[in-house]
Parts: C-alpha cells; sequence; structure tokens
C-alpha cells in the first residue's frame, strides 16, 4: 500500500482527469479540478524506478497541507495533484435557521411520539414549556382503576395518591362511582368531589328509566357513540324496581341482575367522565374509585377505555386486607360514611357485613388475566405492608409505586415550624445564612418546653383511647380504632429535622442537648436558592430589577431566581418529593424546622392546596403546625407564639390564608 501511495506521488499526472468544479473567486469563476480519492489507490502505471521512500511521502504531506509551509524543505519530486479544497474568498452566508420537518422521509409521522418523564419546573419541550404531561402525549396519561372489597382502603389510598399528585404538579382528578350511585339511588352524598356533571333531574325516577327502558346517551360523554351495554329487557315488577334501588347490601348482591345493570351503567358513565377529564381538559391522571373486583366488569372497563383511546395507560392498584384490626378499624370507619350516616351502629355494622359476603361470593383477584394481556397493576396488601408490582410501564407509574411502598398507619405526630427570628429577618434580607437573634434563641428554648409537653399530652390521650376503644361499637360511637393499638406507643423515638442553615440548626440547639430526640440536619431543607438575589430585601430588586420583580409578581410558582444555583418553588417541591415519602414512611415522631418556601411546599402537601396556594401561602414567623396522620385522613392544629409568656396557644378556627407581610 505504501509503495502505491509513493508511486501515485510522483506519476499523478498521469492519473484520469477529474470532474471540474466552479467556484466564486476574486475574479469570478474559475474552474479546478479535484481528484477521486479512489485513484490514490489504483495501481500505478508501469513506470521507472520510484523515488525514493521520503520524497514520497513529503510530496503526499505536500499535497494535503495544500501547499508548503514556511520553513518547509520543497518536494523534490515531480508535481503533485491538488488534494483537498481550496481555501474560499466568498463572503460569509447569513445564518439560515432551521425549518421543522420529517427527517429520513416525505411521509408524515406516523408513530406515536415518545413517552418519557414530564416535571414541571425540571423538564420542558416544545409540546410542553411548562413540564406537564401535553395533551398530544396521550400514552403518558394514566387511568388508574382501584381493585378490592369494601373496607379495605381503597378511598383512602386514591385520597393519598390524589394529593400526592397534585402537589407533583400533575393535574389528577378522583371519579367515585359510589358517589354517582347514590345520587343515581336518590341519595345525597355529603362527600367531597363527587361527579360535577352529574344529572340534575329527579335521580329515582332516571334510575328506574334506566333499568326498565335500557340507558340513554350518558350525560358526560364529549364522543356521539353511547356506553355500549344493553339494559334491555323485560319490564320490571314493582317489588323489581324496589329491590333494585335499595342501597342495603341486597343492593350489591350479585343475583340481583336488577341492580347489577344500574351499577354497570353507573361505573361506565363514571369512566367516561374520567376519560373526558383526560383527552379534552387536560389531566394527567385519572382514578376510578369503585370495587371493581369481578373480572367482567374490569374487561368491561378496559375494552371501554381502548375503544374511546388506545393509546392511554392503565394501571390497576389492588388493595387486599388481611389484617383484622385493620379490617375492624376500616369497617368502624364506614359507619360513619353517607350509606349509614345517623343510622345505629351496630344494625348498620351488620348490613356492611352483608355487603362484604355478598362482594367476596364474586371477587376474583388480579392476576392470570391481566399479565395475559400485558396490564400493569399493583397489588398492595395490609396498606403497604407488601406490594406487589407487575409490568409497571412509564415514570407516572413508577412514581405511584414508590410512594405507595411509605404507606403507614402508625400513631404519630409531624410537627412543622420555621426558625426562630434571624439577623437577616429584622433587615428584611432574602436568604443568607446568618445567626439567630436573642429573640430567636428565645423562641427554640420555649419550642423545646412546649413540643416536650406536648408530647407527653399525646402519650396519655393516645393510651385513654386505647383502653377506651371497643369492637364492636355502642349506639353513639362513630369514632373508628387506631389499626395498631398493641404497639408500645412509649418506644417511639422523637426525630428532629433542621436545614443545613445556621438559623435552623441554632433553632435545634436545645432539642440537641438531650438526648431524647434524635437530631438531623438535612440539605434538602435549605431555603429556596433566590441566586443574584440573595441578600438584597424586595424593595431592592423592585428599584434596581424592576423586569424580574413584576415576572415574580406575576406567577410566583413558576418563576425561578436568576444567577447560578437561582430557583423557583418548583423546584423545591422536586427537591423535597424524597423527603415527603421519608415523613410518610416513618413511625416516630417529627419536627421539621425549615425555611418560609419549604414549610410552604410542605404544609401544600399535607393540606392538599391547589398550586395557586402554594406560593402565596401565609406562613410567618412563629406559627408551629401539628399533623397527626388518621386511617381517614389527618388531624390538623394550629399554634401560634406568644412573646409576652414565651409559650404558644392554640388557633383554634385556623384557616389556609394569602401572605399579607411579605417580611413576616
Amino acid at each position: 500500500m505504501i509503495s502505491r501511495l509513493a508511486a501515485a506521488a510522483s506519476n499523478s499526472n498521469t492519473a484520469p482527469s477529474s470532474p471540474s468544479l466552479a467556484g466564486n473567486g476574486p475574479n469570478g469563476l474559475v474552474s479546478r479540478t479535484v481528484p477521486r480519492h479512489h485513484d490514490l489507490l489504483l495501481p500505478p502505471p508501469a513506470t521507472t524506478q520510484p523515488p525514493s521512500f521520503g520524497n514520497a511521502l513529503r510530496a503526499l504531506q505536500h499535497d494535503v497541507d495544500g501547499g508548503s509551509q514556511p520553513g518547509s524543505q520543497p518536494s523534490t519530486g515531480p508535481p503533485s495533484v491538488a488534494y483537498g479544497s481550496m481555501p474560499s474568498t466568498a463572503p460569509g452566508s447569513p445564518r439560515i435557521p432551521p425549518l421543522r420537518q420529517n427527517s429520513g422521509t416525505t411521509t408524515p409521522r406516523v408513530r406515536p411520539h415518545a413517552t418519557t418523564l414530564n416535571i414541571p419546573g425540571m423538564t420542558r419541550s416544545r409540546a410542553s414549556p411548562d413540564g406537564r404531561i401535553p395533551d398530544r402525549d396521550v400514552a403518558s396519561k394514566l387511568v388508574i382503576i382501584m381493585v378490592g372489597l369494601p373496607a379495605r382502603g381503597k378511598s383512602y389510598i386514591t385520597k393519598k395518591l390524589h394529593r400526592y399528585l397534585q402537589w407533583q404538579q400533575h393535574d389528577t382528578r378522583i371519579f367515585n362511582v359510589g358517589n354517582r350511585r347514590r345520587i343515581a339511588a336518590g341519595i345525597k352524598s355529603p362527600v367531597k368531589g363527587a361527579p360535577t356533571s352529574a344529572p340534575r333531574d329527579d335521580s329515582p325516577t332516571r334510575a328506574a328509566t334506566i333499568l326498565l327502558h335500557g340507558p340513554s346517551p350518558p350525560h358526560i360523554v364529549v364522543q356521539d357513540e353511547p356506553t355500549k351495554l344493553d339494559l334491555n329487557g323485560p319490564p320490571l315488577t314493582k317489588q323489581q324496581l324496589h329491590e333494585a334501588m335499595d342501597q342495603s347490601a341486597k343492593f350489591f348482591d350479585p343475583k340481583n341482575q336488577c341492580a347489577a345493570r344500574l351499577r354497570e351503567q353507573v361505573a361506565l358513565e363514571t369512566l367516561d367522565e374520567l376519560l373526558d377529564y383526560l383527552l379534552h381538559r387536560g389531566g394527567a391522571v385519572g382514578i376510578l374509585d369503585a370495587t371493581n373486583s369481578t373480572l367482567q366488569r374490569r374487561q368491561l372497563l378496559v375494552e371501554h377505555i381502548r375503544q374511546r383511546e388506545p393509546k392511554l395507560g392503565i394501571l390497576f392498584i389492588e388493595s387486599v386486607c388481611t389484617d383484622k384490626n385493620l379490617l375492624e378499624a376500616n369497617m368502624r370507619l364506614k359507619l360513619s360514611g353517607p350509606d349509614y350516616k345517623d343510622k345505629d351502629p351496630l344494625k348498620s355494622l351488620e348490613d356492611f357485613k352483608e355487603r362484604v359476603r355478598a362482594y367476596e361470593s364474586a371477587y376474583q383477584p388480579l392476576g392470570e388475566w391481566e399479565e395475559n394481556n400485558d396490564l400493569q397493576y399493583i397489588q398492595m396488601i395490609d396498606v403497604g405492608r407488601k406490594v406487589v408490582h407487575y409490568r409497571l410501564k412509564g415514570f407516572l407509574s413508577g412514581g405511584i409505586a414508590s410512594y405507595l411502598t411509605t404507606f403507614n398507619l402508625s400513631p404519630r405526630q409531624i410537627w412543622i415550624t420555621r426558625h426562630g427570628q434571624s439577623i437577616d429577618n429584622q433587615q428584611h434580607k432574602l436568604g443568607g445564612d446568618s445567626e439567630l437573634t436573642e429573640a430567636g434563641h428565645v423562641y427554640g428554648q420555649a419550642l423545646y418546653r412546649f413540643i416536650t409537653q406536648k408530647r407527653k399530652e399525646w402519650l396519655v390521650e393516645q393510651e385513654t383511647k386505647r383502653a377506651q376503644s371497643s369492637f364492636p361499637p355502642v349506639p353513639g360511637d362513630h369514632t373508628p380504632p387506631y389499626p395498631e393499638p398493641y404497639q408500645d406507643l412509649e418506644d417511639k423515638n422523637f426525630c428532629v429535622w433542621t436545614s443545613m442553615l445556621k438559623r435552623t440548626v441554632e433553632t435545634a440547639e436545645y432539642f440537641d442537648a438531650d438526648d431524647d430526640y434524635d437530631v438531623k440536619a438535612w440539605e434538602m431543607l435549605n431555603e429556596l436558592n433566590a441566586g443574584t438575589f440573595e441578600g438584597m430585601t424586595y424593595d431592592e430588586i423592585a428599584h434596581k430589577y424592576p423586569e424580574e420583580y413584576r415576572k415574580r409578581a406575576k406567577d410566583k410558582l413558576q418563576y425561578i431566581y436568576p444567577g447560578v444555583g437561582g430557583e423557583g418553588y418548583l423546584q423545591v417541591i422536586s427537591r423535597l418529593r424524597d423527603m415527603v415519602r421519608e415523613i410518610e414512611r416513618i413511625t416516630d415522631h417529627v419536627l421539621i424546622i425549615s425555611h418560609r418556601s419549604v414549610c410552604r411546599v410542605l404544609m401544600a402537601y399535607f393540606m392538599d392546596l391547589t398550586r395557586d396556594d402554594i406560593a402565596d401561602l401565609d406562613m410567618p414567623l412563629g406559627i408551629l403546625y401539628a399533623i397527626e396522620p388518621k386511617p381517614y385522613g389527618i388531624e390538623f392544629h394550629a399554634y401560634k407564639y406568644d412573646e409576652a409568656t414565651e409559650w404558644f396557644h392554640e388557633l383554634p378556627e385556623y384557616k389556609p390564608q394569602r401572605t399579607v407581610d411579605r417580611n413576616s
């Protein structure tokens, strides 16, 4: 090969001519010839003794470089062909921006768009500038179908899941089939989140019409096709109609064909409302809260979803309960629900158990059919003590599974407060890492004494409740017992979590000196970073950077402070995701001492606030919040620090409100 290169360099004048290329030069059009690269590899013609190897390499290098370089020796061999392009002296062309097009083909794109994670504030794309799931990315949206017998914690799971996904800025709604069923039967449901598009006509009359004459097109279906369910049949007798409308255990008996037709119709109408929310109103996750305990019902739901939109994701979540204490607590909780409100608890309990037995006779858990049809599902046993995953697909499904593993029903308290007053607080400066004032240190001492006192009171209260709890209940007793009554409450640890900044660490100094408290500093609890504006006041920002000040005032949730490390509320939400999961997971008490933005975000999660409320939630110094998780939700208390008495006093009528004093 080397000899061929040397020969080509010495006999290039005999090579075949190359095509001529025209180019703009200073004198107009000029022609030049460029050899084909493969010509150098052709066998050389017969010639005399070839030049030396060194001369051939120098000649070849001369051609590649476009001529001799200063200080280089001229080649002694024959002239070489012009190798490579001549430098152009034409003026630079203006930049032409790229046009949106299909790559590699002229046919329209037919495959679905990529479905990857969407995190508001952390991801952006042309289809989703705000990071939420765009309308065109239907495959990333999710229909969650709950499965399980009554009193298995399905509604508890759906409410917590809704709160978590909404807090993560994924538009989520719960669609409860039981609420719509009660409306159809003429029972008013006080449960929050009842279908907003429920019919306004006489409900018993409408239910009777469904049973006697078959379904009319659902009120909430946006497509032209009616719900595909044939309810036509022979006319019903008055006795059959009465049994169909009866909401006692007889209504849920699989042998009650009339009631079964009504329940299926109601379930599909609720599902259509859910699909309308996802496909036409910008929703990301719709949760269908119902038993869906038979294979026939689940097949019907999957078929209906795929007829409307085959690309929609479907996730089954089944709640299984084997713990007797947990089941008893769930049953007691049902007695204060809309089906048994203001009724005798003993008779209500017996009726509810009969309803459960009716469901159990036809119950088919998740398993073979879902796996054969490649459907993803999660099975939760005893509210998260054991979790089974199958074929999870997508960011939302994975995040939901991870969150569900953190559930526990252990009695405990979660306290949240800001640090004591700092030097920067006195000067109304943003951010920084200043120390506490003397008043701030006094606040820390008062906080330690108050928490220690409330910790003792809580223990006495829990022991009293455990001693007074009874099952079955006595008339007038609707208070559900805790599902873990046999745990030794005195063994609970008390954790105190602070940020890495001085003002929170110093607020916790009295806890740190007591071996009965476990104090830990977390970087994720640090205050929102104001970037370039760290150490400035709001008035200084408004004067020096009026445009940035207006941008933040217009949309505080989406706003990100400029400069290195600058953050916004969406970034704080993202970094606190693991913190919230840890709070849900631990069974110990915890006190969180942090900063205004962090406390706002944490309180928004526990109080289920909307995205419009997070950045403006009033969170002044000296307010202490107590959250006690319960099997039915949370118990909430707020306390205000009194500087004169150095003690905290409860605010019994406290309601979340917008910030009045931005410097508080």
